[in-house]
């Protein structure tokens, strides 16, 4: 990798009186949200009901996604640790569709970048790649369901229930697509996602409420989060729930605690990391207001002229299905792809994901970067630049900004300052480390 590339000096020539104002942390307070601290005992006491549909010695699946969760191995050992209590013998298995390169070994690995192990969630986990076909839906799709799963007495669903990324529908990312996509392993979630996105949400719903008529869906636990990344709930939902109204409510509650940047306009997003942790798309649609999908930005807010990105996630793997929402990386992200992982998961998700999955245009460093995107973002006079740093999409409420932001902050009460300001980048290229507040 050359020390000095042509670009970056050549967009330093372009202003050479251009100087990125310095950035000042600051936080967003969000003093009432609701907080579930003892999420163990909650989704414990939240299973309380099931405990007669059980059958001693019954082999019960417990799903775990590739998501981050907050509390998504504390949750996963209560629901194991209660069966184990009723006489069960549960099993986690993964649910996350193609992710982990569509290989069962990647998917191990990708619970156990969660933190999701045998050791931390007290029983077996089993992974496979192979599906049975449940059925059809009404225009011939197949609806595969997890091999494990299906020889399984009967199947927990665990996960967090948040808008979707793509759509908007009565039924989003819950627990109706952790059955439909994330338990259909590679087949069913290329299988659904076929149709293309104006079509997706309707075929989890009539997914999910095919395998559920099959009887061996035990219930769910959704797990809602509010705008801190913290597990707000953790309540039951029946099998006859799911894909319907009793999770369609928790969408709706979800969707009113979720976090979102505190500014509606911006020149330029700087993001330090992103990933299949983070969301499905790498960069949560919902809080950059970028979607792609059909080409075109397809949220009215936030409008962000440009946004770079920084690293990719530990725990993706390689998989940088999403980094085509970003305008402009550092060359080092290229080194962090596993392009099998990444096209396997964009292809499987149709045309949007894709369109995601195009390469940004590549600088050499932190500061190239984010220079080229200030360039991007057509404001002539950088003392008025409107830019915003967080950490990813799941922390939008802890950012560092310019002055130009930080003049707008000090009129809006839920605003605090928390530290310094400070230069954006180091004399190194990379990007500054954050001040604690």
């Amino acid at each position: 990798m050359p020390t000095s590339w042509g670009p970056f000096e050549a967009i330093r020539g372009l202003r050479p009186d251009g100087v990125i104002p310095q950035v000042t942390p600051i936080r967003r307070l969000l003093p009432d949200l609701p907080t579930e601290n003892d999420p163990y005992a909650a989704a414990q006491t939240a299973l309380a009901p099931l405990a007669e549909q059980v059958r001693p010695g019954a082999r019960i699946a417990v799903t775990a996604g590739s998501r981050g969760i907050h509390d998504l191995v504390v949750v996963v050992r209560a629901a194991v640790d209660w069966l184990k209590s009723v006489g069960a013998e549960p099993f986690v298995v993964p649910a996350m569709g193609s992710h982990g390169g569509a290989t069962a070994e990647g998917q191990r690995e990708m619970l156990a970048g969660l933190g999701v192990t045998p050791e931390s969630v007290g029983c077996p986990i089993e992974a496979t790649m192979e599906t049975v076909v449940v059925g059809t839906l009404e225009d011939g799709t197949p609806v595969h369901h997890d091999a494990l799963a299906a020889k399984a007495d009967r199947v927990l669903l665990v996960n967090r229930v948040k808008p979707h990324t793509d759509f908007h529908g009565p039924v989003e990312s819950g627990l109706a697509k952790i059955l439909a996509i994330g338990l259909g392993n590679h087949s069913g979630a290329a299988s659904l996602h076929a149709g293309g996105i104006p079509s997706l949400g309707g075929a989890i719903e009539a997914a999910a409420r095919m395998v559920v008529a099959n009887g061996k869906i035990l219930g769910g636990l959704a797990i809602l989060e509010n705008a801190h990344e913290r597990t707000a709930a953790v309540e039951l939902v029946v099998a006859d729930g799911i894909a319907g109204a009793a999770e369609n409510a928790l969408l709706q509650r979800a969707g009113s605690l979720m976090g979102r940047l505190p500014f509606d306009d911006l020149d330029v997003l700087v993001v330090d990391e992103m990933g299949k942790d983070k969301s499905g798309t790498g960069m949560d649609t919902n809080v950059i207001g970028r979607c792609w999908v059909h080409g075109i930005p397809e949220f009215e807010s936030p409008s962000i002229a440009a946004i770079s990105v920084h690293r990719l996630s530990e725990a993706s793997h390689g998989n940088a299905s999403g980094l085509g929402l970003a305008d402009v990386i550092p060359a080092r992200i290229l080194e962090q792809i596993d392009l099998r992982a990444s096209y396997v998961n964009a292809l499987t998700s149709g045309a949007g994901g894709a369109r995601r999955s195009r390469l940004p245009m590549v600088l050499e460093d932190d500061a190239a970067a984010v220079l080229a995107a200030v360039t991007m973002s057509g404001r002539r006079d950088w003392s008025e630049l409107r830019l915003a740093r967080i950490r990813d999409t799941l922390s939008p409420n802890e950012l560092l900004v310019t002055p130009a932001l930080l003049a707008e902050a000090g009129d809006r009460f839920e605003l605090e300052i928390t530290g310094p300001a400070q230069d954006l980048t180091d004399a190194s290229g990379r990007l500054g480390p954050w001040s604690e507040g």
